[in-house]
């Protein structure tokens, strides 16, 4: 699903006014029925509902969403705030709604009188939509802080009242605290974002009727990656492949004390369908990996307990780098080495990330199409210091064109960057991950899956979501408490099989 910027936004809505055709108005009036229909599901009439709407459309919106609200039955108090000035839409359905029922409508030009409602009353925040391009002052702000106070569920019209739908606002401006947001046909580029998706609560898409071909048309570099984002990258198997088939990929992890990393990385690898692993550590850690993971093959460092060398790099068809491996300073002079070296793309997580950090010239020295997996603090240890995630993701895009990598940001809505600037936003996963060893499990998965010939970006965008969806699938016996790295691994398979949708192997079949 594509993301769309407020401004593109805007042009579809003009396009499908003027190519339906439909009047604005009319356009409006069916976006008030599907809040309404959403509403009446959520909400049944013994609750009280209290509209506060504003001058422009989203105050229509909600007038209008008033009107029907009160035709199906429901008690509605409907405020409107204004400053003398109203859009003709807006004016068009305050007239309506005045008409239905003028008795529970009130204006309120220039002021904010706080009313008094009961805490069961279903709050409409309908005063701002997503146009909106200045914090909140004045009788808006004092709106904004009184249903923040209120202590009532709340239900934002398209997005939280002074919410920008794009980029993080300044802390300290008033935005509606949303319980819940129905927002129109789009999702906004704000909830995903860790500083912001908080304002919106639970949102609802909700469709409106905008144009299918003009979507298709309008470019968007965002992206919402979802199964049908991914399901036409997983490969169909031949019945006739073998392990050489599906790529040997090594992982360089581990350090004395720091075995599990290379435990969990070796097996997400496997799992991800690599058909060979070889794991390069520390001689000490030998026993451990090969008796955690028999498939895998070992391969001892010179040095007992810590990684300084990899011997002939070139015969692995990619490498993984990082998950456990120190900062020490003979790791650190290996990894230099190794970037001024290899031209092979390859996978750089956690330790290798923040060595490459202590000496940044080495970003010059990446692979091209190397896939690079910081979470916030290591980015900014990469890269610079960001203001807010949205700015942070707008940093990566620069960063992974400007070195030709892709950029993993790890968060709740994950977020891949590609050097041609397109952002793919994750949908799966949940607060279980935030655990110790997931990460050293996503290097294994991406490993896995660019040793059988997936593409950078295609590793790295089915692998973050295969990672969070067999966390999701892992709560069907684990709680979000109880979710460990191993239990990722686990259910990888049948992250597998749903994703898949049931492809088979290709070839003939056996009787």
């Amino acid at each position: 699903m594509k993301l769309f910027s407020t401004s593109q936004i805007k042009e579809l809505d003009r396009y499908t006014i003027e190519h339906e055709p439909i009047s604005s108005v009319d356009l409006m009036e069916r976006a008030a029925h599907a809040l309404a229909n959403r509403f009446i599901c959520d909400f049944p009439k013994t609750f009280p509902v209290f509209v506060v709407a504003g001058p422009g459309n989203n105050g229509g919106d909600g007038l209008a969403l008033a009107r029907i609200l009160l035709t199906n039955g429901y008690g509605v108090h409907t405020v409107l705030l204004h400053s003398g000035k109203l859009s003709s839409d807006c004016e068009i359905n305050r007239n309506r709604l005045k008409s239905a029922n003028n008795e529970l409508f009130a204006e309120m030009p220039g002021c904010f009188c706080p009313p008094v409602i009961s805490s069961e009353t279903i709050v409409v925040d309908a005063l701002f939509g997503s146009g909106l391009s200045r914090s909140l002052d004045g009788v808006y702000a004092q709106a904004v802080e009184w249903i923040n106070d209120s202590g009532c569920r709340v239900v934002s019209v398209d997005i939280p009242s002074g919410l920008d739908g794009d980029r993080f606002i300044d802390e300290g401006q008033p935005v509606v605290k949303a319980t819940f947001t129905y927002t129109l046909q789009f999702p906004k580029r704000a909830f995903f974002f860790a500083d912001s998706a908080s304002f919106a609560g639970k949102y609802s898409v909700l469709d409106i009727g905008i144009q299918p071909q003009v979507i298709e048309n309008t470019l968007s570099d965002f992206i919402l990656t979802t199964e049908d984002v991914v399901r036409p990258f997983i490969k169909v198997r031949s019945r006739f492949s073998h392990k050489g088939t599906f790529g040997h990929a090594l992982l360089v992890a581990g350090s004395k004390g720091m075995a599990g990393a290379s435990v969990l990385a070796g097996k997400a690898a496997l799992r991800a369908g690599a058909g060979l692993v070889t794991v390069h550590g520390p001689e000490c850690n030998r026993a451990i990996v090969q008796t955690a993971v028999p498939e895998a093959i070992f391969s001892a460092d010179t040095d007992a307990e810590i990684i300084t060398n990899i011997p002939n790099p070139g015969k692995y068809d990619v490498l993984g780098i990082g998950s456990g491996i120190g900062t020490n300073a003979e790791t650190e002079i290996f990894l230099q080495d190794f970037l001024l070296k290899s031209k092979k793309s390859c996978v750089f997580d956690a330790d290798a990330l923040n060595l490459i950090a202590k000496n940044k010239d080495g970003l010059n020295d990446l692979p091209p199409l190397s896939v690079l997996t910081p979470h916030p603090l290591e980015f900014e240890r990469l890269f610079g210091e960001s203001r807010s995630v949205s700015d942070r993701v707008e940093l990566a895009r620069q960063s992974a064109a400007k070195y030709n990598v892709v950029i993993v940001l790890k968060g709740a809505h994950t977020a891949v960057v590609l050097p041609e600037g397109k952002v793919y936003i994750n949908t799966t996963g949940n607060s279980g991950l935030s655990t110790a060893g997931t990460g050293d499990v996503l290097t294994g998965i991406i490993t896995g899956l660019l040793a059988q010939g997936y593409s950078s970006a295609k590793a790295a965008i089915a692998g973050v979501y295969l990672h969070g969806l067999a966390a999701d699938l892992a709560l069907e016996r684990e709680s979000e408490e109880s979710l460990i790295a191993s239990d990722v691994i686990s259910w990888l398979g049948a992250a597998f099989h749903v994703v898949s949708g049931g492809k088979k192997q290709s070839g003939q079949t056996r009787v």
